[in-house]
């Protein structure tokens, strides 16, 4: 026992809207309905936990898990209830900053036992379908101050496994665990190849279709973690956990659920970092910056992606460098930055047609491809024309070279290029071509589960207000409109912006 209140159960409790006696009768409920009837709870004990930061026993954290994961509608792990036994339970900085914001970073012996944890939560709220978008993000700088330290220094990876009598490992918190036991190198190469049959399925028809499968796939890798393999097997395992957990995470992102998203990306590094691949920990980081960007929050997008450059080592392709440029000059479009936006693009093009392709790229970089990189100039472009009109015709010109190259069954980024396109083509008074491909667009986004593309057809609506007399727009905004889905309830996770 602490001593002091456990601020993140009280802020949470504060949340559910329960009182202290109501909490202990749920918890004893609860508790019978998970296999352990002799637990009794009471008030006086919630109490404790609350104002006195005292961590009860085995089952209780998990069962106070379960109990605010199903009340509030997103996963709440026992970190996030301060109830981990290691440091100080809950206890803030005098700023009023959370001391590990999200949870990060936490001792890399734990990362098996949250991931299978937050996975379990995940799936419960999936089945009981009470997925929603729940709490804020945590901030750029204060998630990349957290893990600077912590993403700098060499990996452990003299086991290259969790400790096995540690307890959280042996038995990881969470629902539908996986009973660990040894798997040799074909299981894991099935397990990779499963990696590469959700990348395509995403890339083509978005997150929300089989983000729940992923997730389960996830949750079951989690638990093979918790058996001590040989080191290159348990490498090339941490090596799929980290790709489940970025496409977990842009599944999320996919669907708007901005806080689980971050959370797996946040996974996803640790995963790298566990299994010594410090490119692939800078590159999980990217994919949160660009969420970063989508959410209208650039400033903290350019702190993610300092980090994720400097924290992935000198082991960088070009290309891999390049793609960080475009996402940093996504930013930087979005803040207005012209100057600085042309000059990374720039740097982005010479990294990219200096790359010999001489060395085999990592799995999780082979879709960047050329369109991919005049797909995000376009966007940087486009973004940059709302500050500097001028700007438009050179995304009409990037999204027409992405377009042209966009054979491969990626329809998602094909619907993005066309809104690019669209968006640019307004900006640069040419309504005609716009309504074109404005309606390529439409054409796509009813077979695509992406809530982003919907975010970004608003924005392209937007711009269509100023042609709204000409007879061909007019239907086309009464299309737009009879399609849109409602917006959702904004939180403070959440943004309309694209």
């Amino acid at each position: 026992m602490s001593g002091q209140p456990n601020t993140r159960l009280a802020d949470l409790f504060g949340l559910a809207g329960w009182s202290k006696g109501e909490l202990a009768r749920l918890v004893n409920r609860q508790a019978a309905a998970m296999g352990h009837p002799q637990l009794a709870t009471d008030t006086s004990r919630v109490r404790r936990w609350i104002d006195m930061g005292e961590i009860p026993r085995d089952p209780v954290p998990r069962v106070l898990a379960a109990l605010f994961t199903e009340r509030l509608g997103r996963v709440v792990t026992i970190e996030d209830l301060g109830l981990v036994r290691h440091g100080r339970a809950g206890k803030r900085q005098t700023d009023g900053i959370e001391e590990h914001p999200e949870g990060v970073p936490w001792p890399p012996e734990r990362t098996a036992a949250v991931l299978t944890e937050f996975t379990g939560m995940d799936l419960m709220l999936n089945r009981r379908g009470l997925v929603g978008a729940g709490a804020a993000l945590a901030a750029g700088s204060t998630l990349s101050s957290a893990m600077y330290d912590w993403l700098h220094t060499d990996p452990a990876l003299k086991a290259d496994a969790p400790v096995l009598d540690e307890p959280l490992h042996a038995d990881p918190a969470g629902f539908d665990r996986y009973e660990a036991a040894p798997i040799g190198s074909q299981e894991i190469e099935e397990l990779e190849r499963s990696v590469e049959v959700f990348r395509a399925w995403d890339a083509a028809r978005g997150g929300g279709l089989q983000r729940k499968a992923v997730v389960g796939q996830l949750n079951e890798v989690g638990g093979m973690l918790a058996y001590h393999h040989p080191p290159h097997l348990q490498r090339r395992l941490w090596g799929v956990a980290a790709n489940l957990a970025v496409l977990a995470g842009w599944m999320s992102h996919d669907v708007g659920l901005e806080p689980t998203a971050q959370k797996y990306f946040v996974i996803a590094a640790h995963a790298a970092r566990e299994g010594g691949d410090r490119p692939r920990a800078g590159e999980a980081l990217s994919r949160a910056a660009r969420q970063m960007v989508h959410l209208g929050r650039p400033d903290d997008a350019l702190d993610l992606m300092k980090l994720a450059q400097s924290g992935a080592g000198d082991r960088l392709q070009p290309r891999t460098k390049a793609m960080f440029h475009t996402i940093e000059a996504w930013a930087q479009a979005s803040m207005g930055k012209g100057q600085a936006m042309r000059r990374t693009l720039g740097q982005a093009e010479d990294l990219f047609v200096s790359d010999r392709q001489d060395v085999e790229p990592p799995d999780w970089m082979q879709t960047f491809k050329d369109e991919d990189l005049y797909g995000m100039q376009a966007l940087a472009y486009r973004t940059l024309a709302e500050f500097d009109p001028g700007a438009a015709t050179h995304a009409q010109y990037y999204a027409e070279k992405a377009l042209a190259l966009r054979v491969d069954g990626r329809e998602r980024s094909k619907i993005f290029d066309h809104l690019s396109m669209a968006s640019a083509c307004f900006i640069a008074d040419d309504p005609e071509q716009a309504d074109r491909y404005a309606r390529l667009a439409l054409m796509s986004m009813g077979s695509n589960s992406s809530r982003r593309t919907w975010d970004r057809l608003r924005q392209m609506y937007r711009l269509t207000a100023e042609y709204a007399g000409y007879p061909k727009i007019h239907q086309l905004r009464e299309e737009i409109r009879l399609v849109l889905p409602k917006p959702r309830p904004r939180t403070d996770g959440d943004s309309a912006q694209a």
